[in-house]
């Protein structure tokens, strides 16, 4: 339940509660002359996450009140927010309504809200916007109310096959559908089998399954009038057969076991029958020794403590009864969760000067202890670099300011807030820190995606030699980058901090970079450029898998399931312009979907997240790649929760082609190229849109970070993605 509550605290954190969207027009609007009279249409949401509790289906033109509650009243016990969305993006339905509500019981309105819009007459689709709940949508069907149709379709149904001399069909029977409707036209057929829940109907249903069936259906038109609802009753026997053989069944029991064999939290079974004569006709299973036989459909989980008794049992077409069987099994309860993290100290050592800096160096030494489930680990940060695992005292002595972020986690992966020691290291004169025109720690010298081999040294002025080259600053000429390049590399061979064979090695390396050259790299540094070795600088985080192929480019593994973010953790960028190419790779007729993360802290360990793949989605921006026609509203182009983008303002990439694409961000402001047209900007001056603001924002008016990683999303092994060519240019705002 922690985690679930922490996915909820997350998608909080991702969603919008706003009535319009971007420069889409208002939702409230005056009613038209001869509207119909107000209305009040009511959603409700409560635990489930494939469908909203309560929905209307019809309704009137004209001025309307929509209400969405998702409370503790609708059955909402979880706490889970629920999306109430019109969709504006489809062609295929009214998109003059852009409405989009948040509800979750602990919002300011506890979970109730309601808003003013002025309905059309047509259909309307409506949806929920949480990731991975596409499945919670409907039709809203609206009528001009002026009484032209009022006739619901006229329904017919026919079963046929073979039938024995009771009428009875042999081996299956197909039931087709019809309806006719003289006003609007008929809108949809809908049917149910044996009690089961609607299903629209395209193709006749065969049923095959032995025994008594009753087939409901219903029809319903263009205004919205529905039929009565019919049946069918019709019996389906076994073929002649000489079959006097039962199935063969088995059952299993998978779930997380403690020592004892007991099952943790939850249990599930799992039947299955198989019969090589005449088939397998029914299954069914039965929980204790007095319970009741019920049909087996689907795994059945058990989540209450104690002992359990399955009994199970198959027949098939021929009449044949397996003898039943039985699984035993326990569940316990979860162990009592640690909800408390370490306790992390820090101890400086060193020489201290009047002004309280250390003289020469300091050495940080890092204690945490835990009493619970126990200390797994202590990480540092030393000057808003990445955490990195602490295994001995460490030993500063580059001259200047520094700071040094602490924090440790425990077995139970509790982590403790992040402290923060600010320190100066200074030489014997007490030298102020230097003033370097970038910052790079890298262990060899690049220039632009060139690496030199050059150890990335702290020259004489107390820089690092990276810092100096400055070839991430945007430069107008080549020579003129190249003028700058040998002053540097002159200064340090006379310094000595180079030698001949290194300064030849950066001037070389400055030529091949083509920084500043109008025509080549542009002054965009490659941070992914095909080879194992650039490959391997990225990190793999949560479900999914990336492969790198033998042409330099990587492909989405579509055996690996999840989803899941290749990111790169070795550096964080601001302002930047970021360029690849994409392609989707999607198996048949389906589209990929994916994305492009930037703007995120570094992800492990987060405080707030403890999945590594959601940190991108609750702090960052994605910026999505898709271009399915239907599911998810956010089509390529679009700031996934911000944004959107439908297929009709960007339209669609063609499948198993590469498409070039750019994401530059300056501030607050995004501007997204498909092969070098502009699909979209966002200006992101809305916020977080979560209140109230977060402790850990970057800033004081709550937008998204200014800074952070670049990532690439792979979705699921269905949504397969292939990417090339990564390169990133920082910009000044």
């Amino acid at each position: 339940m922690t985690r679930h509550r922490r996915l909820l605290t997350a998608l909080l954190g991702a969603l919008l509660m706003v009535v319009g969207l971007g420069a889409l027009p208002a939702a409230t609007a005056a009613p038209a002359p001869g509207a119909a009279a107000a209305q009040v249409l009511n959603w409700t949401a409560g635990d489930d996450i494939t469908t909203y509790a309560s929905a209307p289906t019809t309704a009137v033109a004209g001025q309307t009140t929509i209400v969405f509650e998702n409370s503790a009243a609708t059955g909402n016990t979880t706490g889970m927010p629920h999306t109430l969305t019109f969709d504006v993006s489809d062609p295929e339905y009214n998109n003059d309504v852009p409405v989009n509500i948040l509800a979750n019981p602990f919002d300011a309105e506890g979970g109730k809200h309601s808003v003013e819009v002025t309905l059309s007459p047509g259909r309307y689709r409506y949806h929920c916007t949480i990731p991975g709940h596409e499945g919670m949508q409907g039709i809203l069907v609206v009528t001009d109310g002026g009484g032209d149709d009022t006739t619901a379709p006229e329904t017919s149904a026919k079963a046929e096959g073979q039938t024995d001399s009771d009428g009875a069909f042999i081996g299956s029977a197909a039931v087709t559908l019809a309806a006719t409707d003289a006003g609007s036209g008929v809108d949809r057929i809908e049917y149910a089998l044996d009690g089961g829940g609607y299903t629209p109907y395209t193709t006749p249903v065969v049923v095959d399954q032995v025994g008594a069936h009753t087939l409901t259906y219903k029809a319903t038109d263009k205004a919205g009038n529905t039929a009565a609802e019919k049946s069918l009753a019709f019996t389906v026997v076994a073929p002649p057969t000489d079959d006097t053989t039962a199935p063969e069944t088995s059952a299993t029991v998978s779930g997380e076991q403690n020592a004892d064999g007991a099952y943790v939290g939850m249990a599930t079974v799992t039947v299955t029958a198989s019969d090589t004569g005449s088939g397998v006709n029914t299954i069914e299973y039965a929980v204790g020794a007095d319970g009741a036989w019920q049909p087996y459909t689907a795994p059945v989980m058990f989540h209450d403590p104690g002992g359990r008794t399955v009994r199970y049992r198959a027949t098939d077409k021929a009449g044949n009864r397996a003898a039943e069987k039985t699984v035993t099994f326990t569940v316990v309860a979860p162990p009592v969760e640690d909800k408390t993290p370490p306790t992390v100290s820090l101890t400086v050592d060193g020489d201290k000067n009047s002004d309280g800096a250390y003289i020469g160096d300091a050495k940080l030494t890092l204690a945490a202890t835990d009493d619970t489930s126990g200390v797994d680990r202590i990480e540092y940060s030393l000057d808003g670099g990445p955490y990195l695992a602490y295994t001995a005292p460490v030993v500063v002595d580059r001259v200047g300011a520094h700071s040094v972020a602490y924090r440790a986690s425990d077995k139970a992966g509790n982590t403790a807030a992040a402290q923060t020691f600010v320190f100066a290291v200074a030489s014997g004169g007490g030298v102020p820190a230097p003033n370097c025109p970038e910052y790079d720690e890298r262990l060899t010298v690049f220039v632009g995606s060139v690496d030199t081999g050059v150890p990335n040294r702290v020259t004489d002025n107390r820089c690092r030699i990276n810092e100096l080259i400055e070839d991430e600053k945007e430069w107008t000429s080549q020579a003129l980058f190249l003028k700058h390049v040998k002053t540097v590399t002159d200064r340090l061979l006379k310094e000595g901090v180079i030698d001949q064979r290194e300064y030849n090695k950066i001037n070389r390396a400055a030529k091949q970079s083509g920084i500043g050259k109008p025509g080549q790299t542009d002054g965009y540094r490659k941070i992914m450029d095909g080879t194992q070795e650039s490959f391997a600088k990225w990190e793999q985080v949560g479900g999914g898998k990336f492969l790198l192929n033998g042409d330099g480019t990587i492909t989405s593994d579509p055996t690996v399931s999840g989803m899941g973010m290749l990111w790169l953790p070795t550096r964080k960028y601001g302002d930047f312009s970021l360029k690849l190419q994409w392609r989707d790779d999607a198996p048949g007729t389906g589209n990929a979907n994916a994305g492009v993360f930037v703007r995120f802290p570094w992800v492990h360990d987060n405080p707030e997240e403890p999945r590594p793949e959601w940190v991108a989605i609750k702090y960052g921006h994605e910026v999505q790649v898709l271009d399915k026609p239907d599911g998810d509203m956010y089509k390529t182009g679009s700031i996934y929760g911000f944004d959107r983008v439908g297929l009709a303002g960007a339209g669609v990439t063609q499948k198993g082609t590469w498409n070039d694409y750019e994401v530059k961000v300056v501030d607050q402001h995004y501007s997204v190229y498909r092969n070098g047209v502009l699909i979209n900007e966002f200006d992101n001056t809305g916020g977080r849109l979560f209140e109230p603001p977060r402790s850990d924002d970057p800033g004081t008016d709550g937008r998204r970070y200014a800074s952070g990683y670049i990532g690439l999303q792979v979705h699921s092994t269905t949504d397969v993605i292939s990417y090339r060519d990564i390169r990133i240019r920082e910009l000044q705002p």
